[in-house]
């Protein structure tokens, strides 16, 4: 039975749902982009509002009768199906546990152009955001990347030499650093060559080529999660 998918995220960003897009690019299942298509953006908020498991906010996504939010919670269910996880319990909890710290990792590049609040433009917190941005490019990224060196070492991917939803995901993350603070990331990964070599590798996946030559990739933008400022990037 082929399974069909209808992914629920904001359409015109690549944003968190670009985690879940790059994992069904891979896995090669059919999705729907809700939100993208005509009258999407008034599905996806009364989806919302819908179910006994109504997700927080975007992404959502909904698959055998099922709504699932949360990045982490829905590659958690796809990595198992799509075979973008271990088999076992640890090695599934494990693949979650570094999706998890990379979560984090998001969280703390988006706060850089909003470390005051989400609802205010980057203009009334600039100052905020150049002290938050500092400390970020010159202390996080560093501290992620010396940990994510370590787990991979000299392996091909992070938990051997099989693929799985965390490497996906770990190379969104270096596109979106390379974009939003190409000079502290070039500086970064010239420490961890492997993290380099990895995000080639993911790169050269027949079918992530494929996506991300496609118009199904929406170029990154200013009004997502990775956002080039250069005052930001030292």
């Amino acid at each position: 039975m082929v399974q069909s998918y209808e992914l629920f995220y904001w359409p015109g960003i690549q944003g968190r749902g670009e985690f879940v897009r790059l994992a069904l690019e891979e896995a090669g299942e059919d999705y729907e982009d809700v939100a993208r298509g005509p009258g999407g953006t008034d599905a996806l908020m009364a989806a919302l509002k819908e179910g006994p498991t109504p997700s927080f906010a975007p992404p959502f996504l909904r698959a055998e009768g099922m709504t699932i939010g949360q990045t982490a919670a829905i590659l958690l269910y796809l990595g198992e199906r799509h075979g973008l996880a271990p088999r076992e319990p640890a090695g599934r909890l494990w693949t979650h546990q570094l999706q998890l710290t990379i979560a984090d990792l998001v969280a703390e590049a988006h706060d850089t152009h909003h470390p005051v609040g989400s609802g205010l433009y980057y203009e009334d917190q600039k100052q905020e955001a150049l002290r938050r941005a500092q400390d970020f490019t010159s202390a996080r990224i560093p501290k992620f990347f010396d940990y994510f060196s370590r787990v991979l070492g000299e392996k091909d991917y992070l938990l051997g030499p099989e693929l799985t939803y965390a490497d996906l995901s770990l190379f969104q993350v270096l596109e979106g650093l390379a974009y939003a603070f190409p000079q502290a990331t070039a500086r970064a990964l010239a420490q961890h060559p492997n993290l380099e070599a990895l995000r080639r590798r993911v790169t050269a996946r027949p079918r992530i080529a494929a996506y991300l030559r496609s118009p199904r990739r929406i170029p990154f933008n200013d009004d997502g999660i990775f956002r080039r400022y250069p005052e930001l990037d030292s």
